[in-house]
């Protein structure tokens, strides 16, 4: 199983966490990967970045993931990863 963290403190639920949130819980429905990905949310993990949400996946830490940038973000760092 692969464990996704997303950071839902203060300063990323205002850059837009609720939203990242969605879109996890979208990409792992959409590629049928609810056996192999867990999604849990987690407080600061003191990476936060001017824009863009953290994002813990495995082991590596991911600071600046927004809305615009998810798609790449999930082709590039979770998908060769299940």
């Amino acid at each position: 199983m692969l464990i996704i963290s997303i950071c839902v403190g203060s300063s990323c639920h205002i850059k837009g966490s609720e939203a990242i949130v969605e879109l996890f819980q979208r990409y792992v429905e959409a590629c049928g990967l609810e056996d192999k990905i867990v999604l849990q949310g987690c407080f600061c993990q003191g990476r936060c970045n001017r824009e863009g949400v953290t994002v813990t996946v495995g082991d590596d830490v991911f600071t600046g993931i927004t809305k615009e940038n998810f798609k790449e973000f999930w082709q590039t760092n979770v998908l060769p990863r299940v």
